[in-house]
Order: C-alpha cells, then structure tokens, then sequence
C-alpha cells in the first residue's frame, strides 16, 4: 500500500514505487499492488475495497498524514502490518523529494495507537539488501502464521510425571496461535500397531532401512515392532490431517510395547510431520514453524553441556532425531537406548550447518507465551553422548544464555532450526502479540 500526497516530486516517488513493485514480486509469487501509487484517500479506499490480505506492507512513498493509517487499520483491524520507509533518493540542499521517513512516524504513532502488536518497521530503498532481507522475512512470517492457522497437532498420550511443561490445553492453543489440538492415548496407537501382521508392515521397515545404518542389527522381534509402530504412526497421521505431534515415548513403549518409538518419530521429521517425544506439545509447534521456515526438519532436544571456552552449548536427546540431520560420515545410525537398552534408536552427531536458530513456544510464568529465539552455528562435531546431539556455537555468549534461560526458567527442551530463521520467528511473534527473548 503505497500511501502519499502529491505534493512532492512525483518523478521520485514514482521510480521508487516501480522498483518496489517488482521487489515485492521477487519475494512473493502472491502479491497485491495498485496500479498506481495512493496519493488520496479515495484512491486508497478503491484500492481497499479489492482486498483480503494477511500481510500488508504500508509504504510511505511520500509522507502521508494518519488519515491514511486510520483507514487502512480500520478496514483490516487484525491484518499485520510491516511499515517500510524509502530513503531520500537525492541529498543535495535542493527539494525534500518524498518526506518518507516523516511519514512512516506519522503511521507508526497511528499503528501504535490502534493496534496492541508491535511495529515491524523497514527503511531503506528497495535495492538494499538489508530491506529484502527483511521483507522475505515479514513474508514468511506472515505465511507461518497463516498455516498455523491450518494446523492439526496431535498430543499421543500424555506427559510423563513431572514434564507437565509441554502440556497443552486445546483452548489456550486454538486462541493464541490458531492451532487444533487433537488428543489420542498411546495405548490407541499401541494397540493399532499389535494388529498389524509382518506382511501388511514390510514396506515400512523397507523404507526405514533406506534411511537408517544398521537396522537389521536389531533384534527381529523388536525390528518387526517396529515397523508395526512406524505403520500405525504414519497411518494416524494420514488419516486425521495431522500436520505435528507430539508423543508419549518412556515407559509406555519400554513396559507395554517392548519397543521404542524414538526411530518412529525420527522418520516422522522426514516425512515433514514435526514429532517431539515426551509429549511436548510447544516442542513440536516449536519444530512445526522451525521447518515450515526453512523447509528441513528441525533437531529436538535438551540442552545439556556447556563449554564457555569454545562458546557452545550442546543439545542431546535420547535418539529420535531425523534421519536427514545425520552426518554424512555416519549416517542415521541405529542403536538402542542408552537407559533401557532396547532398540531401535538413533545413535549419531548432527552435521554441521553455518546457521541455526535455537527457538522455543514456552510458558510464561505469569501466563501466556513467549518466545525465546538465538542463533550460531552447528559445529562438525562427532556424537557427544549416548542417542542424537547437535553443538552450536552461539552468536551471543553461551554462558548468558544457559544461565539466563535457567533463571528466567525456561523449559528444557528446544528446537534447533538448521536454518536463519530469527528474523522471521521474530516478526511471528510481534504478529502474535507474544513477547520474546532474542539473543
């Protein structure tokens, strides 16, 4: 929505409209422009009345009072809104060409007053690098927050005794993110799977030792339940629109089973299903908007080693991390869990990656959400303990983070996004209106 008056150099303004058009249309194959640019109410209105956006950008492509805001805000009360001022194309003691960044102060005390959300707020020309970063991110978050809105998260089972930090409540995750909880007992899935004859499950043990090192090591009793596991996750998921879940993993699938499900919900990442295990609800949402950023599933786990000296923190978990995270020197390595000693998990390092997001949906002590998001590098590190781990070096001090995160007490899983999503995650959560933590 490119807003003006004109009353200033028309021949600027225009330039910079046609170049911003066609940045916005590099960046998104589904955008909406006028055919020219709003330098009157009525032309804006017009404009308005073609529209049903989820993400507006609000131009100034010359200053424009707030009676141009208040219109906008007014039609579209609940669309977020990314505010972008141009930079003065000429500096040369003559005109004040376009006023742009009066004008973006002029919508920005409007958009403060008329919405609760934070500003997103761009300036530059649209040839700058840093404004396209930051439009593809406002885009993607705005995406995101479209599909969540689409989203059936499944909760098989419930949290383990005293992991009550994942549990959620399919009111509170319907009002503040847009998402259907969809509940199920493990023993439902348990029960699936135990109907399954050998036959009716070769093709997924086939498909997962196509994925995997090592699978037929395991014993056969337990490779079979397997595969009778991987089928009834698989075909709940298919059957029901399941987009995420989260799973009930110990002592259920030890005592009543005889199996792990951690290789299961290592496949189900894969297969584009973001699946956390001890039921962590906000951990699979966490890795849901991890993947649907960047297109590649997303590491969960604890973090559970520090080393101020290297400035890293490593993430580990019991071994059900995807397959497609393994080392190349590896492989997605099968072996058994490092308390029960029964198969089969994931036993491998995480390949290295020059960016990562650590990201986290977590509780806020007082209620609410609230996002905590930081960034590194993955490091070419070897398996650091028994089951799956990635190391990150971190861009901000490690040992502020850990000791931060306990103190403000946030949870201790996380999802670890191979990917730059930062930018994005935090612009989702100003579209939210949850607060967040970024360092």
């Amino acid at each position: 929505m490119p807003i003006g008056v004109p009353t200033f150099h028309l021949e600027s303004a225009g330039k910079e409209f046609e170049k911003s058009v066609g940045l916005l249309r590099e960046i998104c194959g589904d955008v909406r422009v006028p055919d020219e640019m709003l330098l009157s109410l009525d032309k804006l209105n017009t404009f308005l009345d073609t529209l049903d956006p989820d993400l507006i950008v609000l131009q100034n492509i010359t200053f424009a009072n707030a009676a141009y805001t208040q219109e906008i805000i007014h039609r579209f009360p609940n669309v977020p809104v990314v505010l972008w001022a141009l930079r003065e194309p000429v500096i040369d003691g003559g005109r004040l060409r376009l006023n742009s960044l009066t004008g973006a102060y002029s919508a920005g005390n409007t958009l403060r007053q008329l919405k609760k959300e934070p500003v997103d707020f761009i300036f530059g020309a649209p040839g700058e690098e840093k404004v396209r970063r930051k439009l593809t991110a406002a885009v993607k978050a705005a995406e995101l927050v479209h599909s969540l809105k689409g989203l059936k998260l499944a909760a098989i089972g419930q949290t383990p005794q005293g992991f009550g930090f994942g549990r959620a409540l399919d009111a509170e995750m319907l009002a503040a993110f847009g998402v259907r909880l969809k509940s199920i007992e493990a023993r439902e899935l348990i029960d699936k799977a135990k109907s399954f004859t050998d036959e009716e499950c070769r093709e997924y043990l086939a498909d997962a030792e196509k994925r995997t090192v090592g699978l037929s090591k395991v014993p056969e009793k337990n490779r079979l339940d397997f595969a009778r596991l991987y089928k009834a996750y698989a075909e709940y998921v298919r059957d029901n629109g399941i987009g995420a879940l989260c799973s009930r993993c110990w002592p259920d699938f030890f005592t009543s089973f005889g199996t792990p499900v951690c290789t299961v919900l290592g496949l189900m990442n894969d297969l584009g299903v973001p699946a956390s295990c001890e039921t962590d609800a906000y951990g699979a949402l966490s890795m849901y908007m991890g993947m649907q950023l960047t297109g590649q599933p997303s590491f969960f786990g604890d973090p559970v080693s520090l080393d101020e000296n290297e400035n890293t923190i490593t993430f580990w978990h019991c071994g059900m991390a995807p397959c497609s995270l393994a080392r190349e020197d590896t492989g997605a390595v099968i072996g058994e869990h490092c308390n029960r000693h029964i198969g089969p998990t994931l036993e491998f390092g995480c390949k290295k990656a020059p960016r990562v997001t650590i990201f986290r949906v977590g509780r806020a002590p007082e209620g609410g959400f609230r996002f905590l998001i930081t960034s590194g590098e993955a490091l070419d590190k070897p398996k650091q303990f028994f089951g799956t781990s990635v190391t990150v070096k971190t861009d901000a001090r490690a040992e502020e983070i850990v000791q931060k995160t306990v103190e403000c007490g946030w949870e201790p899983h996380y999802a670890v996004i191979y990917g730059d999503a930062a930018d994005s995650l935090e612009m989702v959560g100003h579209m939210l209106n949850i607060p967040l933590v970024r360092y």
